[in-house]
C-alpha cells in the first residue's frame, strides 16, 4: 500500500512524530511497533481526544465536547443563580493549545530519555486528561474539600476582590493578591476606611463578605473611565487592567514593544500579518526564515528528494487524488 510505504518511509528519517490519529488509524499503520521497527529512535505522540486505553479510547474527541466533559464548562460563565448562568466555553479551542503545549513538553523529556538510552518512544496524550490537569486550583479544591465548584463568573473562588468592575466607560479588571494592595486599592478609591473594616481587613474576611464588598468597589469604579482608573492603581502598586477587544490588544504599546505582532513576504498573499513566537531566548532568539506554505506546496518535493518516490507514482497520486 504505498499510504503506508509513504508513512513508514517518513518514520525512516523523522527524529520525533507528532500526530492526531484515531484509534483507527493506529490500528491501520500497525501502531507504535511497526513504527519503532523502522526507526528505534522514533519519538512518536500521539494525540486523541481521550487516549489509546480505557472504555472511550474509539470515541472521537474534540475541544468544545472536552472542555465540557473535563469540568471546565462547570466552572465557566455567569455566576450560578444569576441570569444568563450556564455552561459556557472558553472563546477559543483551549484544551487543544494546552494539549499541543503539553506534548512539546513531553516530547522533549522523551529526547532527553533516548539522549540516555539511544531509543524512542510511545507518548499517548489525551485531550482529556490534559483538561483535568488543567483544572489547577479548581480541581484541588475538589479533591482536598469535596464540595464541587461552580460558577462564579469573572470572580476568584478564594481571593476578593479579584474580578472585573463596571467602570463609566465598560469594565476593568482589578485583581487583589494580599492584604497591602487591598489597602493601597481603598486609598486609591477613596474608601481608607475599609482597609480597617473588621468586615474586610483581610482576605478571609472579604472572602465572607465577598457580596457586599463588591458592591461597594463597583459604585466606585463607575465614577471614573476605565483608563483613568488604571492609571491610578498602577501607580498606587494596585494590579490592574482593561478587558481588551483584539483592536486594542494590538494597539497596546507593550504588546507593540514586545513585537508580538509581525509582517511576513509571502508569495502570492504579500505581506502577510501573524502572531510571533511568544518566547523570547537570549542566545538563540527565534528566526522566521519562511511564511506559511500554501496548501500542498511541498508536497512533490517531500515525496520526490526526501521519501524517493518517482515522478510516476508521485503523477498517479496526484491522479488519485490522494495529494
Amino acid at each position: 500500500m504505498i499510504r503506508l510505504r509513504i508513512i513508514l518511509g517518513a518514520e525512516r528519517h523523522a527524529l520525533s512524530r507528532l500526530d492526531r490519529p484515531t484509534p483507527e488509524k493506529c490500528t491501520e499503520i500497525k501502531g507504535t511497533p511497526t513504527l519503532s521497527a523502522e526507526n528505534p529512535r522514533l519519538i512518536y505522540c500521539s494525540i486523541t481526544g481521550f487516549g489509546q486505553t480505557g472504555p472511550y479510547a474509539s470515541r472521537a474527541g474534540y475541544d468544545f465536547l472536552i472542555q465540557g466533559m473535563g469540568g471546565l464548562m462547570s466552572v465557566t460563565g455567569r455566576a450560578d443563580g444569576t441570569e444568563g448562568a450556564g455552561p459556557v466555553k472558553v472563546g477559543v479551542a483551549l484544551t487543544d493549545v494546552m494539549t499541543g503545549l503539553y506534548a512539546t513538553v513531553a516530547v522533549l523529556a522523551a529526547v532527553a530519555h533516548r539522549e540516555r538510552t539511544g531509543r524512542g518512544q510511545h507518548i499517548d496524550l489525551a485531550l482529556l486528561d490534559v483538561q483535568i490537569a488543567a483544572l489547577a486550583n479548581q480541581a484541588a479544591n475538589y479533591l482536598i474539600g469535596g464540595s464541587v465548584p461552580h460558577r462564579m463568573g469573572n470572580a476568584h473562588p478564594n481571593i476578593v476582590p479579584y474580578q472585573d468592575f463596571p467602570t463609566a466607560d465598560g469594565h476593568m479588571i482589578i485583581a487583589v493578591g494580599n492584604d497591602g494592595q487591598f489597602t493601597s486599592l481603598c486609598g486609591v478609591l477613596g474608601q481608607t476606611q475599609w482597609a480597617s473594616d473588621a468586615r474586610f481587613a483581610t482576605n478571609p474576611l472579604r472572602l465572607q463578605h465577598r457580596d457586599v464588598l463588591v458592591a461597594l468597589i463597583g459604585a466606585v469604579t463607575t465614577c471614573r473611565s476605565t483608563d483613568e482608573w488604571v492609571i491610578a492603581m498602577e501607580e498606587a502598586g494596585v494590579p490592574c487592567g482593561p478587558i481588551n477587544g483584539l483592536d486594542r490588544v494590538f494597539a497596546d504599546e507593550q504588546v507593540k514593544a514586545r513585537g508580538i505582532r509581525i509582517e511576513m513576504p509571502h508569495a502570492s498573499a504579500g505581506n502577510v500579518p501573524l502572531v510571533a513566537n511568544p518566547i523570547r531566548m537570549s542566545d538563540s532568539p527565534v528566526q522566521y526564515l519562511r511564511p506559511p506554505p500554501r496548501l500542498g506546496e511541498q508536497t512533490d518535493e517531500i515525496l520526490g528528494a526526501w521519501l524517493g518516490l518517482s515522478h510516476d507514482e508521485i503523477d498517479a497520486l496526484h491522479e488519485r487524488k490522494i495529494i
